[in-house]
């Protein structure tokens, strides 16, 4: 799956469904609409909550083409990469926060053409990761915290969108692209678009009535202006 330049990607976020019903669901998705599933892994422990593992991805997988952006919200996701790396996911993500291994694990995950991704909470500098940004093919910026489904967009997010777009562009750091997951509506996507993200994690403002595909089309609209 390539990204064109200024195109920007729609990855609506299953935790936002209903997981009883979610392998039925994605069935239903306009694959030429929705261009990822994102998927939270919560380990209960770097976050407060929990959600599902490999097995569970694994089997969804089986009901949808979409190509699979996962989100590990785990501690020491060093010990557990490999099982997810089997899954063939578009991306891999992992925290900055989460471990101290961050390079070697973002090596491991492109060594397996698995685009790595590098997450950052709120309160973590952007500039904290600048020098981990050779290793990464993604970025994702929280603009939220992680872990609680159903917050507001903080409005400071933007301005460190921004920022890290920034040191991209002057480090001629093409191939990465940024993400921004958390309180991402139909009122905020542009400004979110505008300050540099190529790619969106929408939440509710997919899941919003059931029609998934009717609701990442309206978004990508807003996004557009």
């Amino acid at each position: 799956m390539l990204i064109e330049k200024n195109k920007v990607l729609v990855s609506p976020s299953i935790i936002a469904g209903d997981l009883s019903t979610i392998g039925n669901d994605v069935k239903s998705f306009d694959s030429s609409v929705i261009d990822l599933l994102h998927m939270d892994v919560m380990d209960g422990n770097y976050v407060p909550n929990l959600t599902y593992g490999p097995g569970f991805i694994k089997d969804l997988k089986k009901h949808t083409d979409i190509p699979l952006d996962i989100h590990l919200m785990i501690e020491k996701p060093e010990n557990s990469l490999e099982q997810y790396i089997d899954l063939d996911p578009w991306c891999l993500v992992i925290h900055y926060e989460s471990t101290r291994f961050q390079a070697r694990s973002l090596n491991l995950i492109k060594g397996y053409g698995i685009r790595s991704g590098l997450a950052i909470n709120p309160g973590t500098p952007v500039e904290n990761i600048f020098d981990l940004l050779p290793y990464c093919g993604l970025v994702l910026i929280m603009s939220v915290d992680p872990g609680f489904y159903g917050q507001s967009f903080m409005a400071g997010s933007v301005k460190r969108i921004e920022k890290l777009k920034k040191f991209i562009d002057d480090n001629k750091f093409d191939d990465i692209r940024i993400q921004v997951d958390g309180g991402i509506t139909a009122d905020n996507i542009k400004s979110v678009v505008d300050a540099g993200a190529d790619i969106i994690v929408a939440g509710s403002s997919a899941f919003k009535n059931g029609d998934v595909t009717s609701n990442v089309r309206n978004l990508k609209k807003s996004a557009a202006g």
